[in-house]
């Protein structure tokens, strides 16, 4: 496709991130969803490039998460499918480093890929809280070093509980580097970047704390290491540049773009239960569904001389009425061919765009 094609108002140019929600086996399963929703992939799965078969409005534009902040504040993707923290270290470092203030928006949560951020120390360390550490350890000395692979996400923690202690001068002063590359600053915050095994640099002092992703920190308490605080919970999603709602033709697919995911992922746990009612239990029936919830606005129903044919929908993780006991009561009330089918998408109305379904 050519730059001006991608340019164009009728192609909206996706950022499909490389890395676990490409994998089918790593619990990202975004191929699937995609599907799901009516926007098919190929090629995503085998590292790209990625294609969208018989879709001519979408553009697959492969790359890492890790840059798809940037390329949002400048327009180059319209779309961007990825985490929160790496949206937001792009975020950070275009306005610490750069002076650039970016303003993005998440759009809708993939309820995928939950993380949390967290700051990181020897499990030794005799302290609760962030403040409480740094001002044991501004005692020794007055150069903190972090090693952390996010360092615009440390940098900025580090920032704000230095100025909650009325240390501007140590805040203000700050350096981010290579891991053990020399100092810069012989005060403040020295933040390393790294690669990788942040754990492991804490736990062999090679920095005072660390910035780590975790999802159950078992990996940080198997290094002799305690989580000091939570600097962040992330979790997969839909980021746009507020910007391209300027464009009515792009703000046309992107929405159609989101209440098509919108459907798929609220149809995630939901069944359609199908069922046939003898005409004289009806009403038994209905006041069952209208006690418990169990339609929106009405009953899904079709009239026929002797039966009458439900379909309602059953959320099958709420524990206060289980599938199965739905099921079983329908029986009991009368109720005859008890159908359960899954369902693929469930799109309740165009209000869902907004949050709320319109009335």
């Amino acid at each position: 496709m050519s730059m001006e094609m991608l340019k164009s108002n009728e192609t909206l140019i996706i950022g499909m991130p490389a890395g676990s929600l490409a994998d089918p086996n790593r619990g990202g399963n975004l191929m699937q969803l995609l599907e799901a929703a009516g926007f098919r992939t190929k090629g995503y799965d085998a590292g790209g490039p990625t294609t969208f078969p018989g879709i001519t409005f979408l553009y697959g534009w492969d790359g890492r998460p890790q840059e798809f902040g940037s390329q949002l504040g400048i327009g180059e993707i319209d779309v961007a499918i990825g985490g929160d923290d790496w949206i937001k270290e792009r975020i950070l470092e275009l306005e610490i480093e750069y002076g650039v203030k970016v303003t993005l928006e998440k759009v809708l949560s993939l309820k995928r890929g939950g993380v949390r951020i967290v700051g990181i120390v020897k499990a030794e360390v005799d302290c609760d809280s962030t403040a409480e550490y740094l001002r044991r350890l501004l005692q020794e000395k007055k150069l903190i070093t972090v090693v952390a692979e996010m360092p615009y996400l440390a940098l900025d923690w580090m920032r704000r509980e230095l100025l909650a202690l009325g240390m501007k001068d140590l805040a203000d002063s700050w350096a981010v580097q290579k891991y053990k590359t020399p100092p810069r600053i012989d005060k403040g915050i020295l933040i390393y970047e790294t690669w990788g095994k942040t754990e492991s640099k804490v736990k062999n002092g090679g920095a005072d704390l660390g910035l780590e992703i975790t999802q159950s920190g078992s990996a940080i308490r198997n290094y002799g290491l305690k989580i000091l605080a939570t600097i962040l919970e992330s979790e997969s999603g839909i980021w746009i540049n507020p910007s391209v709602r300027g464009n009515k033709e792009k703000s046309t697919l992107l929405d159609m773009f989101l209440l098509n995911l919108y459907g798929t992922l609220n149809a995630e746990g939901k069944v359609l239960v199908v069922f046939n009612v003898p005409n004289p239990l009806t009403a038994k029936v209905e006041e069952f569904l209208r006690v418990n919830s169990l339609y929106a606005d009405e009953p899904t129903r079709t009239v026929g001389k002797d039966f009458t044919v439900y379909s309602i929908q059953v959320d099958t993780e709420n524990p206060r009425f289980p599938l199965a006991r739905v099921r079983y009561e329908l029986a009991v009330l009368g109720a005859r061919s008890i159908d359960t089918m899954p369902l693929s998408s469930s799109i309740p109305g165009i209000g869902a765009l907004n949050g709320k379904q319109k009335e």
